[in-house]
């Protein structure tokens, strides 16, 4: 049973891992079940371990957090919807490499309910679409704008951190870093595409595709 988690109010980012923290430590001593945990974060940055820091352009523009999943520069704010997913790799097949692949077949699955072809493309992480409306790239390749990343981190395999979708955030936010470390594309959202999406429609089309491309039954816990 994999528990799923709403909080309705924004969540500060050092609480949030606290909580995450604590949970996965609990469910590899066996004393808690799977959870997703969804929210959303005040505007900040967060570094992952591969964070360069050329890729932090605007340093004072909102806090920025070091944190220790695996990825660069990433931003969370109001509008993307935080997906902390807190699975129990021992219990399901012990690949992390076949559990990122899980995560990215998520979010295509929950993109695809809003008929949004998201993508992935090697040597770039993250969920991207490809934006033919927009003028060529100088080599002339179709532009593609990311529209979800992806951040996970183990220990005791059991995942923790996870997804962020763009719902509807302000992506001007996103200017104060290089995204993932990757130049040369923009960013995007289901608003931006065109989509009168809600965050609840976001999360029904989330709960939807889950079991299909990481199994298990679900509980719903408002916060």
């Amino acid at each position: 049973m994999v528990e799923w988690i709403t909080s309705d109010k924004p969540v500060a980012y050092d609480l949030a891992v606290t909580e995450m923290e604590a949970r996965a430590n609990a469910i590899a001593r066996g004393e808690a079940g799977e959870a997703v945990w969804l929210l959303e974060h005040p505007p900040l940055y967060t570094a992952g371990t591969s964070a360069e820091p050329k890729d932090l352009k605007d340093p004072d523009r909102f806090p920025v957090f070091q944190t220790r999943r695996g990825g660069q520069y990433t931003y969370h704010g109001p509008g993307q919807r935080v997906a902390y997913v807190m699975l129990d790799l021992s219990k399901r097949g012990r690949d992390v490499r076949r559990y990122v692949e899980q995560l990215e077949a998520w979010v295509i699955a929950a993109l695809a309910e809003f008929n949004v072809q998201g993508e992935i493309r090697e040597g770039r992480v993250g969920v991207w679409v490809t934006r033919p409306e927009k003028a060529p790239l100088p080599d002339g390749s179709p532009r593609e704008d990311k529209i979800a990343a992806i951040g996970v981190r183990m220990r005791k395999w059991v995942s923790f951190h996870g997804i962020s979708i763009n719902v509807e955030p302000d992506l001007s936010h996103f200017d104060g870093i290089v995204p993932c470390g990757i130049e040369g594309h923009g960013v995007t959202s289901l608003v931006d595409l065109g989509l009168p999406v809600t965050m609840n429609d976001l999360d029904v089309a989330l709960k939807r595709t889950f079991d299909g491309a990481l199994g298990g039954r679900r509980s719903d816990n408002q916060r």
